[in-house]
């Protein structure tokens, strides 16, 4: 691979990338960041304790991305946090080892952050690798039941105008890295699932904004290291969607919203017995369970940095059932004249 990208005008971003099996695509992935229009301050990638047969080749790596390497798997939590150790850079452009993107991706990410000089959070549109027209996610949606999802997934459709929804994908998403820190990053008791859910419904707890990006594409191949009901998605997901809901509503959304998420819970953990999970499903809420104390100790944390209204919270929830079903996207028109984003 071609060594130091031509110049180009650059940003004060540092791109991260946690590669777990990824020796077949990480290729492509730093071949797209080299196109890119406008050029990354920094990229750092980390061979995360993959298998010997599937590590990321060093030699592979042109030498102007840094490769940092685990004997170990951290997860994409402690992963991600780690690479984001140190890091200068004002920005922090999360993108996952299977998510190739489009030459102006980072070029239309820093543009969005010149409209809305506001907003610490940006998503990307995510189209689906090999499927022409199909999308991979259009920004997640922290749903009423306490389920979130990534809007537009496998949906064929056109993605939405720019506009505000609640999270970012951490497949490919921009961060503040002031606010990255002031929140402590990812939890690193998620490993893998949900943390980036987490993260921004943190950030929002504080009056934080996310953007999603029309015109920031990549395309994204998805569940490339585990696979989509694997038993691994299956426990991370449901253990730490419980961890979710109770860690970061506030009571009295906690109070009206909890039988239906636990009502909720109950239909998946029947839907989980019809791919042999059952049993798996179970160990996810029993491990949940045992780490009671510690969870309402970060509850508390997270609940005392609150600045807005549990009916602030609550408009940027989707609330339609049908939403859920279809996996609909909830994006509101984003108010460019906030005065009160904390520092």
């Amino acid at each position: 691979m071609a060594g130091e990208p031509e110049a180009r005008p650059g940003a004060s971003v540092a791109v991260l990338i946690v590669a777990y099996k990824s020796r077949d695509t990480i290729g492509d992935v730093i071949a797209s960041l080299q196109a890119q229009t406008c050029r990354p301050a920094r990229v750092r990638v980390l061979e995360n304790g993959s298998p010997d047969a599937e590590r990321v080749d060093p030699s592979a790596l042109p030498d102007w991305v840094e490769l940092v390497e685990s004997d170990v798997n951290l997860g994409f939590a402690a992963g991600n946090n780690a690479l984001a150790k140190d890091v200068e850079e004002d920005w922090l452009l999360f993108l996952n080892p299977d998510a190739f993107a489009q030459p102006d991706w980072i070029e239309q990410l820093m543009a969005a952050t010149r409209r809305y000089p506001e907003a610490s959070m940006f998503g990307s549109t995510q189209l689906a690798h090999g499927a022409p027209g199909v999308l991979d996610g259009v920004g997640d949606v922290y749903h009423a039941t306490g389920l979130p999802y990534r809007a537009g997934y496998g949906v064929t459709m056109e993605p939405p105008a720019e506009g505000e929804c609640f999270a970012p994908c951490g497949a490919a998403a921009l961060y503040r890295r002031s606010l990255f820190e002031r929140l402590g990053g990812f939890d690193e008791d998620y490993f893998c699932y949900v943390e980036d859910v987490d993260l921004a419904y943190r950030a929002r707890l504080s009056g934080e904004i996310c953007i999603q990006v029309r015109e920031a594409v990549v395309s994204h191949m998805g569940y490339a290291s585990s696979g989509r009901r694997s038993e691994f998605a299956t426990y991370h997901g449901a253990r730490n969607r419980l961890w979710t809901f109770f860690k970061d509503t506030p009571l009295p959304l906690l109070l009206v919203l909890g039988p239906v998420h636990l009502a909720v819970t109950v239909l998946l953990w029947g839907s989980a017995a019809r791919f042999g999970q059952f049993t798996l499903f179970g160990k996810a809420m029993k491990d949940a369970m045992a780490g009671w104390s510690h969870l309402m100790d970060k509850r508390r944390a997270a609940q005392a940095a609150r600045s807005v209204s549990s009916l602030e919270l609550a408009a940027m929830m989707s609330w339609n059932p049908l939403n859920l079903i279809t996996r609909a996207p909830h994006i509101r028109p984003a108010a460019r004249d906030r005065q009160d984003r904390p520092g």
